[in-house]
């Protein structure tokens, strides 16, 4: 998931177009590496007045889901802050908080300053300091936390959960299983996501001029992005996509030439529909992708506002995706990144620290480039995981938890502030599955819900893409 992967081509098959279309599966364009330059010390000189001219703000808006793959741990993020709260946490914790030597001491935690810092009582939380930017964020009102998130079917507390006595989620814990729960809703359903659902809301409308560049992966995992009109459209973070055989056949005109008419389909109709549908996709495929590469060309200073790492670099081509809109005709826009890694078993202490940092660095990256484009209102930013982790330990690592809690970052979040009730720390409460696996209080349709309307979709667009809103009262009112 999330990664770029390259192919060999068999050019045989390019001289056959018939035997080509049959083997169509086996075909995969490929991407050319480009080296990535430094970081420039003023933002402001990367982009030329051009750019900004070009990527004024508008009626554009769009949604970019940051995937942590593998289930974050919420405990070891949003961290007990107050002394009472952070002792019981190091004493509930002992093997793992020794494992940190020291770097997860409470004075250097970074505090949170929510304005509705009441509704915990004498609780207060924090960030580790490895999130300073996120940290900062927050505090500054540009970010948000949703607590105790996760797929649900209708409000669960320990004893129903124990005693089954209401409808619950199919398989849970299992990562492919909640996976598709968090992509798709939580209907235990998986052919649809819940981002191309407000894509189609958009794409029916005519909104976009080009709707296949409405929803656009950086990864391989498209299913938030699939709708009944919605497809994901796949970039590459490494540069723009090609077929190498093209590129490479340029000093051959003939055959160059021959390799296009291949791709078209353009030399002569083909006997079997399933054949002509297969050549009619492939040519949508190249004329948008010759296209986005081309429209995205011209922002390629973008680029320079970002350091290096996994999210950042994918972070990076949907800023400068974003910053091309116009010349590839989007009014609305759904992406999904993410980056690999949380299912922290064991060496959490040596790994999360650094996945944190990487998270950080490319959500505040990526927001100082929105706010050069002068887009910030424009774009919302918000994380999700399969699941939260286990308030337990197995000496150096966690296990697979149920609720979690999440950022929203953008100009447009009603900020610093905790939205939702983030449980008490412990065990046999009435929010815990066992081992300190929080039961969600938010469905992610709720988390969902002030995002879509935000998008701009009304109470039966969103009824449609949402459909088990109607189960859950409570409305968040972070956007």
């Amino acid at each position: 998931m999330f990664s770029s992967k390259k192919a060999p081509l068999n050019k045989k098959d390019f001289l056959n177009r018939r035997a080509f279309l049959k083997r169509s599966g086996k075909v995969t364009a490929v991407a050319s590496a480009t080296s990535v330059v430094a970081s420039v010390t003023s933002v402001a000189a990367a982009l030329t007045s051009f750019d900004l001219m070009a990527a004024g703000a508008d009626d554009y808006k769009a949604i970019v889901c940051v995937y942590l793959l593998g289930g974050l741990d919420n405990y070891d993020t949003v961290l007990p802050y107050d002394e009472a709260s952070y002792d019981k946490y190091v004493s509930l914790r002992p093997s793992l908080m020794a494992r940190y030597q020291g770097s997860r001491d409470r004075s250097k935690l970074l505090p949170l300053k929510p304005l509705n810092d009441t509704q915990h009582q004498a609780r207060s939380f924090a960030l580790p300091a490895e999130m300073p930017n996120l940290a900062h964020m927050f505090n500054q009102g540009n970010a948000a936390l949703v607590a105790n998130v996760g797929p649900l079917l209708a409000s669960t507390n320990a004893t129903t959960f124990e005693q089954e006595s209401v409808t619950l989620p199919q398989r849970l814990f299992s990562h492919n299983d909640q996976q598709a729960a968090w992509l798709s809703g939580s209907m235990n359903q998986a052919r649809f996501g819940w981002g191309g659902a407000f894509s189609d809301h958009f794409i029916r409308q005519g909104a976009n001029v080009s709707p296949e560049f409405s929803a656009i992966t950086t990864g391989d995992n498209a299913l938030f992005l699939t709708g009944k009109r919605s497809t994901a459209f796949q970039i590459d973070p490494e540069g723009p996509q090609y077929i190498d055989a093209l590129a490479e056949s340029r000093g051959d005109r003939r055959l160059n030439r021959l390799l296009n008419e291949h791709f078209l389909a353009s030399d002569n109709k083909l006997a079997l529909l399933a054949e002509q549908d297969v050549a009619n996709a492939f040519q949508q495929s190249l004329v948008s992708n010759r296209k986005y590469n081309k429209s995205v060309a011209e922002f390629d200073s973008v680029k320079y506002l970002f350091d290096e790492g996994d999210l950042t670099n994918q972070l990076k081509v949907v800023a400068q995706t974003i910053a091309a809109r116009n010349r590839l005709g989007v009014k609305r826009q759904v992406f999904i990144v993410g980056i690999d890694g949380f299912d922290t078993h064991s060496d959490q202490a040596q790994d999360l620290p650094q996945l944190q940092t990487d998270l950080d660095q490319g959500v505040a990256n990526f927001y100082k480039a929105l706010e050069e484009l002068e887009l910030t209102n424009n774009v919302t930013l918000f994380t999700a995981s399969e699941f939260g982790r286990t308030l337990s330990v197995n000496d150096d690592g966690t296990d697979h938890g149920w609720g979690g809690h999440h950022f929203v970052v953008g100009g447009a979040v009603k900020g610093q502030k905790i939205y939702g009730q983030i449980p008490e720390l412990g065990y046999g409460h009435a929010l815990d599955a066992g081992h300190g696996r929080l039961i969600p209080t938010l469905s992610i349709e709720q988390m969902a819900e002030p995002i879509g309307r935000w998008f701009g979709l009304d109470d039966a667009a969103l009824a449609e893409a949402l459909p088990s809103l109607n189960r859950f009262k409570k409305r968040l009112t972070f956007m």
